[in-house]
């Protein structure tokens, strides 16, 4: 028989992560936080009341996205304070990595209230776990800088740190990513996720050149995850060998 389970903390910020694709990926423990809250604070109402639809929850929303989130912030403080509890969901994924919430959270924890991780999907792990290359390290960036020059200086930065290096990149920028990687490490391994737990979910591996050589003509669609390997990167040698990473493509 399954024990109780116990019920939410009075005051305390929920930070819900939710499918990146694959509706099947949400967890049970995130379910019940959505539906036992007392509101939802969402990125993207629309996108989170589709969610909430297919899982068959009827809950109170109010937005907090990148450009509200200093603003509202002191709605979900007030609500808290009060004894509330709040689920914050982003689009996709895990809020707060790469997405809103961090401030959010910063202000809560300020504020003395207590903020709880409902884990989940994160499409950087995930890519991560798939992709061949030493996890015993690794750095994650985020998104690396729009411009060419400031992107590659970051890149220049980055030689040197150990393990492997994990971000996320735009489907029409991931083109030029991977010949400034091809300029400045054209033997290092690389991993091209997208479409991560959906359909089409494909990794392309092998060098930044022979990845470009593969890229469809029109580009490629859906949100990517770019790992870079250390070895011939530059920098501290990787522990034990790591040969190259033939070209390969999992469909």
């Amino acid at each position: 028989m399954q024990a109780e389970l116990p019920p939410l903390q009075p005051g305390t910020l929920y930070l819900v992560a939710t499918p990146i694709g694959n509706l099947e990926d949400i967890t049970w423990r995130a379910v019940r936080t959505l539906r036992e809250c007392d509101v939802v604070a969402a990125e993207d109402t629309r996108r989170t009341g589709l969610l909430l639809r297919h899982l068959g929850l009827q809950k109170p929303m109010m937005s907090c996205h990148q450009h509200s989130e200093a603003r509202r912030s002191g709605d979900l403080l007030e609500r808290l304070s009060g004894g509330g509890t709040v689920a914050y969901v982003t689009d996709a994924g895990t809020p707060g990595i790469s997405d809103p919430g961090e401030r959010l959270v910063r202000r809560i924890l300020a504020a003395g209230l207590r903020v709880e991780s409902v884990p989940g999907p994160c499409a950087a792990i995930a890519a991560l776990s798939a992709s061949g290359l030493p996890t015993g390290e690794f750095h994650f960036i985020g998104f690396l800088p729009r411009k060419r020059g400031a992107r590659r200086n970051e890149l220049g930065r980055l030689a040197d740190v150990p393990g492997t290096l994990v971000c996320y990149e735009s489907p029409h920028r991931v083109k030029a990513l991977l010949e400034d990687l091809a300029g400045l490490w054209p033997d290092t391994p690389v991993v091209l996720s997208r479409e991560i737990t959906k359909k089409f979910e494909e990794h392309m591996r092998g060098t930044p050149a022979a990845i470009l050589a593969q890229l469809p003509q029109g580009g490629v669609r859906g949100e990517c995850v770019v790992l870079v390997g250390q070895s011939r990167r530059g920098g501290a040698p990787e522990v034990g060998p790591t040969p190259p990473l033939p070209l390969s493509i999992d469909p």
